[in-house]
């Protein structure tokens, strides 16, 4: 994947706060409502595309509905999340291509950014998705469903749920350049840069050690996701290259190329696998004022 993957998908063109402001009904969106397709749009793409609109356009995540496609949660035994997508005829949709290994990839945070999870649920004979919860405890929750239907365009929806019980939101972690998860090490170098495209390099390291052996992992040796703060506006991204091309390495280093559309701060998570284990490491990210 050669061409820069753009953040644009966080295009509203509001500050965070005015985002925050909106309210979670707005930025859910109505039921039915649609936006234009574009060529770039929230969901994942293969070899670089952008995963988002113009600024006037609304983002992947941010609506319930887009395109006549909607999307539900479904009621369910305790544990377990469930959901359906109906399409424009108002019945559930049953055929999906699949992307990146998966005909579904189920992303769930708290509205705070934290609790992240990434999960692939399966399918029932009547289109209702299923997958073992992955609300970690009390709060507001986002889930992205990320998904392809037969045929047609890839879209992003979103729903807020929630889980009963006192929640203390979470301060956003500082900005930072090195994160570490189960053992491993991960440094970030590059600076997103408002209307910019930014290189972004995440180094692997165990032990002191570069992890020269990373897994593919649906189809990648990275996978990332960038959620800005406030609105929640949501961006998948894959690297440059894939395995098996001949050219891409797997690890210690993965590079993304992203353009964050306005100054504010970020979070990303980086998806990755080693020794047969999916980790997860976060950062926060600052896109500074272009210039």
């Amino acid at each position: 994947m050669n061409a820069p993957a753009r953040l644009g998908v966080f295009g509203l063109g509001l500050a965070v706060v005015f985002g925050a402001a909106m309210g979670v009904g707005r930025l859910t969106g109505p039921v039915g409502a649609e936006t234009k397709p574009s060529a770039a749009h929230g969901g994942m793409e293969h070899q670089g595309a952008s995963h988002g609109g113009h600024e006037s356009m609304l983002s992947g995540g941010l609506l319930v509905s887009d395109r006549g496609y909607t999307l539900t949660t479904v009621p369910t035994a305790t544990g377990t999340f469930a959901f359906r997508i109906t399409g424009p005829d108002g019945r559930p949709v049953t055929a999906f291509d699949t992307q990146h290994d998966k005909r579904m990839h189920l992303i769930v945070v708290r509205r705070d950014l934290s609790g992240f999870r990434h999960v692939h649920p399966a399918m029932d004979a009547d289109g209702t998705w299923r997958v073992a919860s992955p609300l970690s405890g009390p709060g507001t929750y986002r889930a992205f469903a990320d998904f392809k239907p037969a045929g047609a365009e890839p879209l992003t929806l979103g729903i807020d749920t929630a889980v009963a019980g006192d929640a203390e939101p979470r301060a956003l972690p500082a900005p930072a350049t090195t994160a570490t998860v189960d053992g491993y090490t991960v440094t970030l170098t590059g600076t997103l840069v408002a209307g910019r495209s930014s290189r972004l390099d995440l180094a692997i390291s165990r032990d002191g050690r570069p992890v020269t052996d990373l897994q593919p992992y649906l189809g990648a040796y990275g996978h990332l996701v960038a959620l800005r703060q406030g609105d929640l506006a949501y961006l998948h991204v894959h690297p440059d290259g894939e395995p098996g091309d001949g050219t891409t390495r797997p690890g210690p280093t993965v590079t993304f190329h992203a353009e964050a559309p306005s100054a504010g701060a970020y979070r990303l998570y980086l998806d990755f696998q080693h020794h047969g284990t999916v980790h997860t490491a976060e950062f926060t990210a600052v896109a500074k004022e272009g210039r």
